[in-house]
């Protein structure tokens, strides 16, 4: 079994794009730090993500973070700080994190690094997602990425379901 820890960016966008269920089906449990949780409450965040997570699912398990004493993480947001020292940790095999410098510190530490597009090309090439929905329903959040890289995904995804 595989141990996920979670950053905020991927389960808010998820929730924001109704698709959260996404996780579950990917992975049997995910771990996300309270900080991590706190973030999805504030009251910035689209209040659909906040009462999607209300109620913390059976798959999201809450864990509290220790604190870190790694220079390296300290120029990080408390989220990603939080998911990166909670990854050390459980010694997880895989964090889900968007923030280049997030996945850049979680690549020095020797974690494998996933964030919502990742998430969303794995799922739809299981058969659970229309990639070209879930993109167009990515564009209208507030989720940021370069403009080539949605169409590039959608191209080399459609490719290799010709292969």
């Amino acid at each position: 079994m595989l141990v996920v820890v979670a950053d905020t960016t991927p389960i808010r966008y998820l929730a924001e794009i109704y698709h959260l269920d996404l996780l579950p089906r990917l992975f049997t449990t995910v771990y996300i730090p309270t900080a991590v949780y706190q973030e999805l409450q504030q009251s910035a965040t689209p209040p659909s993500v906040r009462s999607q997570l209300a109620t913390s699912p059976a798959w999201l398990v809450l864990a509290p973070e220790a604190p870190t004493t790694d220079p390296g993480l300290l120029a990080l947001d408390e989220g990603e700080r939080a998911a990166l020292t909670l990854g050390m940790t459980l010694h997880a095999d895989l964090i889900l994190i968007d923030e280049r410098k997030g996945t850049a510190a979680a690549a020095q530490r020797g974690f494998e690094t996933t964030g919502t597009l990742g998430l969303l090309v794995r799922a739809a090439r299981l058969g659970l997602i229309d990639l070209e929905d879930v993109f167009n329903r990515l564009k209208a959040t507030t989720f940021r990425h370069n403009k080539d890289l949605l169409p590039a995904l959608l191209a080399q995804h459609q490719k290799n379901r010709k292969l």
